[in-house]
């Protein structure tokens, strides 16, 4: 590896891919004190812009901190990967909240946000997305398995729904809730802790929202169930500052990067690794 990366593990998720980390970190040492990953041969520094690239500590096989206090998953790993075929940039990994991602990036503390990040209207009106997709997938209502009477959102009228703020699942309800004298009880996960499936077997919220590919990773022993027809279908892309001329020269930098991963077979191969099924292959046109 040719970064060193510091971080804290906080098993955190929101089942609606939002609250991917606790605390903000840099990425020069981890905190329990490990030493650095040994490096990969330097880039040359004259020729190099580095860039910082923000993400989160707990959102199991997307990012997320190892056995071995190491940032890894998903988003993480294909960024190295995309970093590799880059030779003019650096990525360093800076860790926070789920919530102070967008808000880092606006404020110039971060230069790109990679959080499984989809693209929907509301966040085009602030922030400017790549062009290349790295993964595709659909959002669905989440369930206790043995509720039967949740199918559509005009079911969730009255009930509780955990979700992430800021996130994509969050703004569907929202959306929703305009329109309809907010008429779901939206609650939102403060990443304290990692109980989502906790609370909707338990009774204390009613359903999440969740992308398609989450499900088994944090509901292993399968005590949810997705359930009624998909509520959006979203690309998910990297996020970046609007009207930025670096911003752009970086994005179209990485999509020619991305287009060499899903060519080589690189992309599917980390996608099935990491998530269990290759979710890269389908865009939303």
């Amino acid at each position: 590896m040719k970064k060193s990366i510091s971080l804290v593990f906080a098993s955190v998720l929101t089942l609606a891919i939002a609250g991917c980390g606790n605390n903000s970190n840099s990425a020069s040492s981890n905190q329990n004190g490990n030493a650095a990953e040994a490096a990969a041969p330097a880039k040359d520094s004259a020729k190099v812009t580095k860039i910082i690239v923000g993400t989160g500590t707990a959102f199991p096989k997307v990012c997320f901190i190892d056995e071995n206090g190491k940032l890894t998953g998903f988003d993480v790993e294909l960024l190295k990967e995309i970093d590799k075929q880059l030779p003019e940039y650096e990525f360093e990994f800076q860790t926070m909240d789920f919530s102070n991602l967008l808000l880092s990036l606006e404020t110039k503390k971060i230069d790109l946000v990679a959080h499984v990040m989809e693209k929907n209207p509301e966040r085009e009106l602030k922030y400017f997305f790549n062009k290349e997709a790295y993964a595709h997938w659909r959002n669905r209502i989440v369930v206790a398995k043995d509720n039967n009477s949740i199918q559509s959102l005009d079911d969730l009228k009255g009930k509780k729904v955990l979700v992430g703020a800021t996130s994509a699942q969050a703004q569907i309800l929202e959306n929703y809730n305009k329109e309809n004298d907010n008429a779901i009880d939206i609650v939102y996960q403060n990443g304290a802790a990692n109980d989502t499936v906790a609370q909707i077997s338990t009774g204390r919220v009613d359903a999440t929202l969740a992308a398609d590919f989450v499900l088994p990773i944090i509901d292993p022993q399968s005590q949810l169930k997705a359930t009624g027809d998909e509520l959006s279908s979203a690309d998910i892309l990297y996020v970046f500052r609007k009207d930025d001329a670096d911003s752009q020269k970086l994005s179209d930098a990485i999509d020619s990067a991305i287009k060499e991963l899903k060519t080589d077979g690189t992309l599917g191969k980390l996608s099935t690794e990491w998530l269990g099924a290759d979710v890269t292959a389908d865009s939303v046109k």
